[in-house]
């Protein structure tokens, strides 16, 4: 008979995911060995956070749930952040705590913390393992973790459970079910028909529920019927390949935007979570129609009517029973990203970052994916990058955490063996998963890290500036990443000019090896481009 880990590690497998990540304990060896035994990798981490963001984005790009583990206690408590990232970021995963047995449990106080309790604000599920109904939780936490909106489940997994036998089912319902979600029909779709028949100039806002559903063809063909401009969050750059001509941009909750908003006679939000947006009111009084695989429970987005089903079925039906729209949408987009580019062309006198993005881009291949860490670079990395397929580029935008690029770009290795993967990330950022480096090496998944070098921690820097507080308690700096990176078997490099950089880069996707671009950056221009683009 089947023990517990056996079960979970069989189970996992199964559902499409063929490693565990993290950092484990005592009481995480046996599953170790159960998934060994079934040719699951183990890939140690240096840092719990980084495993549950590498694992939460191998959910994001696979739909199957990451797996992640920690010791209890410290573990535990380290771990937090990464599932916390998963949970505000709708990442499919399952995080696994070890625990003492309830005897220990009870008696003794060392490293003995309410784990359930601290995870409970940050999961959809937890849950205490035990052998005798193992079979049916690890179905539940499937089904919980993938469930639209996904998100982690917790698995408590005392030492008395791992090598107990495992409970049998009678019969075993599968590990997840199988979706069939019939399209709707012209008359259920009358009340948005109707607002889309009288629109004149809508704009699409498009959000991770797309992804949920896998409808981004289907929106891509919805917005060119409807030949309307189309805005993403910064989860979803890359939904609409990001050289099509109704592509504007992301929607970064800056004034930037509203122009070309209130340009238009209707807002069309299309899988949005309210999650994307900055935590600020709504700022628009343009009607709303939304259209979503789940109904909103927050009422921040103030849509009527709110349109609620499968969006592949949605928008396939709106395409073929919507009128056509006007031309304004290519104009209206092009103009926009004129706009933007604009505002993010400030003078240098060195290497500025949004010259250092468009050199990436105009070098790297059309297909790298890109992960991106929170920080000032990120409004640049936003804007410049350009992705052209969904899930292409990767970030931490609910939770908007920073040393999130290098276990995502990890994660991106392990689902994509053969495709460019870059991460951008600030020194600060870098610094807080550099152990990482080490991850990468030893299990052989080279990523190049473009870290922008404006040694500080640029964003604070810049909100001190603005509110008039003179620079303190930022400052990094002091760095040679040459070193840095060779010290873990990495090659790597320090660039301050175009040339040296483009050199870099070339050279870094012809070896094939993990890498890393220290660029040397002028970021004097930040405080006028957050000015210009984001209210602060």
């Amino acid at each position: 008979m089947a023990t517990t880990v056996e079960v979970l590690a069989a189970a996992f497998k199964d559902a499409g995911t063929p490693f565990i990540v993290g950092h484990p304990g005592g009481e995480s060896v046996e599953l170790m060995e159960a998934a060994r035994q079934r040719q699951m990798r183990f890939l140690l981490m240096k840092q719990e956070v980084a495993g549950a963001m590498l694992a939460s984005t191998w959910g994001d790009l696979t739909g199957s749930p990451g797996i992640c583990l920690s010791t209890r206690g410290p573990g535990a408590a380290n771990m937090v952040n990464g599932v916390a990232h998963a949970f505000l970021d709708r990442s499919p995963l399952i995080a696994i705590t070890d625990t003492y047995s309830r005897p220990v449990f009870e008696t003794g106080l060392r490293q003995r913390i309410n784990q359930q309790a601290i995870y409970e604000p940050v999961v959809k599920w937890s849950t205490v393992i035990d052998a005798k109904t193992v079979r049916q939780q690890v179905r539940r936490a499937m089904r919980t973790a993938t469930a639209t909106p996904p998100g982690p489940v917790h698995f408590e997994f005392p030492q008395s459970e791992t090598t107990r036998e495992a409970g049998e089912l009678v019969a075993e319902p599968p590990l997840t079910p199988n979706w069939i979600t019939p399209g709707p029909d012209r008359a259920d779709l009358k009340p948005a028909l109707d607002m889309l028949s009288r629109a004149r100039r809508p704009i699409l806002i498009a959000g991770m529920g797309v992804y949920w559903c896998k409808a981004s063809a289907e929106f891509v063909k919805f917005a060119e019927h409807l030949g309307a401009p189309v805005l993403t969050t910064t989860k979803c750059k890359g939904m609409i390949p990001e050289d099509h001509p109704l592509r504007a941009g992301c929607i970064i909750g800056g004034l930037i935007e509203r122009k070309l908003v209130a340009e238009s006679d209707l807002i069309v939000t299309v899988g949005l979570d309210a999650v994307e947006l900055q935590p600020k009111p709504w700022p628009y009084t343009l009607p709303v129609l939304s259209l979503s695989s789940v109904p909103s429970t927050d009422a921040l987005v103030p849509a009527d009517p709110e349109i609620i089903g499968d969006l592949k079925a949605l928008l396939a039906g709106l395409a073929q029973w919507a009128p056509e729209g006007t031309s304004w949408g290519e104009k209206s987009a092009k103009t926009f990203r004129s706009e933007v580019r604009d505002a993010l062309n400030t003078p240098a006198k060195g290497l500025s970052p949004q010259r250092t993005m468009e050199v990436a881009r105009a070098i790297l291949p059309r297909d790298t994916i890109a992960t991106c860490d929170a920080g000032a670079s990120r409004l640049l990395v936003v804007q410049k990058w350009e992705s052209y397929g969904p899930r292409e580029f990767l970030t931490s935008n609910g939770l908007a955490s920073m040393g999130y690029a290098v276990p995502g770009a990890l994660a991106a290795r392990m689902a994509y063996p053969d495709r460019p993967i870059v991460a951008f990330t600030g020194d600060g950022g870098f610094l807080m998963t550099v152990a990482e480096l080490q991850t990468a090496q030893i299990e052989k998944l080279p990523i190049i890290i473009i870290v922008f070098d404006d040694q500080e921690i640029g964003l604070i820097r810049v909100k001190q500036e603005i509110k008039g507080i003179p620079r303190n308690g930022v400052a990094i700096g002091g760095i040679d990443w040459e070193k840095l990176a060779q010290s873990f078997g990495a090659d790597g490099c320090t660039v301050e000019t175009e040339q040296a950089f483009s050199n870099a880069l070339t050279s870094a996707l012809k070896t094939k090896k993990t890498t890393v671009i220290g660029v040397r950056i002028d970021a004097s221009g930040y405080v006028a481009q957050f000015n210009a683009l984001r209210e602060l």
